[in-house]
Formats: C-alpha cells, structure tokens, sequence
C-alpha cells in the first residue's frame, strides 16, 4: 500500500511540478485585455515584407515621405513648411546620434574617432559648465563678502556716533 502512494505521488510530481519547475507557464492576461486572432500566413508574408522594407530604408540616412508615407500626411497648407524643413536639414550638421550611427556601420576604424569627437564635444561642455558654475560662485562670495564689510562699518561708525554723543 505504501510503495503505491509513494509511486503516485512521485508520479505526480513528474507530471505536474517537475514540469512546471522546467517549463514555467507564464500568468495568464489580466482580464481587460482582448486576445489578437492568429494571421495567416499570408498577412505573416506582408507583416515581414513590410518590416523588412522598413529595415533595408532605416540604413538610409534620411527617411522622406516615400519611405513611409502614412507619417508624412500633409495637412492643407503645410506643404510649404516641410520644403523648408527639408532645405533646413540639409544645412545643418547631423547630431551626435546620426553622426555615431553612421561611424558604427563603418566599422571600427571610423567609430572610435566619432566617439573621441562625442567625448571631446562633452569634457568641453563640462568643462565650461564648471568654469562659469566657479565665476558665479566666486561673484555671489564676493557679493555677500562685501555686504558684510559695508554692514559692519556701518555697525562700527554707528558705535562711533554714539561714543562721541
């Protein structure tokens, strides 16, 4: 009798807790949340061609309306702004961003001396962030120093008009 409750309950544990242990199930969706219906293979097939389209135009630097039309939708009259913008970005120098990911993809070689510029760029921010923070601290010590000269002279000639009364 006890070799047969004993064979169950490890039987048991096989079944269910050791499974468990090594294949954890995941907790079930809170209830709000409404569940998706599988796509088909054919929406899979347009689901990977679009992301991979989307990909292949994320190596391009500048991603226009072409690419992704549905973000550029143009409101009436806002044609003329984004000319502008076009010929504003084109004027301008790339951010530390753009400028590190396009070393990256040049390998190596080209992404160390971008990542010295980013470095240099922000030891001279800091650096001049402290020199002005030191300036101003300097000026405001100076400011009360000053303030508690003229307060103690005038503290010393009021002791000195009182004496002489």
């Amino acid at each position: 009798m006890k070799v047969k409750v004993v064979c169950r309950k490890l039987y048991d544990y096989v079944r269910y807790d050791l499974k468990e242990i090594a294949f954890p199930s995941s907790l079930p969706d809170p209830p709000h949340i409404k569940k998706r219906r599988k796509l088909t293979w054919h929406e899979r097939f347009l689901v990977l061609k679009e992301a991979s389209r989307l990909y292949a135009a994320s190596w391009v630097r500048d991603i226009g309306p072409d690419l992704r039309p549905n973000d550029y939708k143009k409101d009436d009259g806002t044609e003329g702004k984004s000319n502008r913008d076009k010929s504003r970005s084109t004027e301008t120098e790339p951010s530390a961003l753009e400028d590190i990911a396009v070393a990256a993809r040049g390998g190596m070689e080209t992404l160390r001396p971008a990542l010295q510029r980013l470095y240099m760029t922000r030891a001279s921010a800091y650096r001049d962030a402290l020199k002005s923070f030191i300036e101003g601290y300097q000026e405001g010590i100076q400011q009360v120093m000053e303030k508690k000269e003229d307060s103690s002279k005038a503290q010393q000639e009021g002791n000195t008009d009182k004496n002489s009364a």
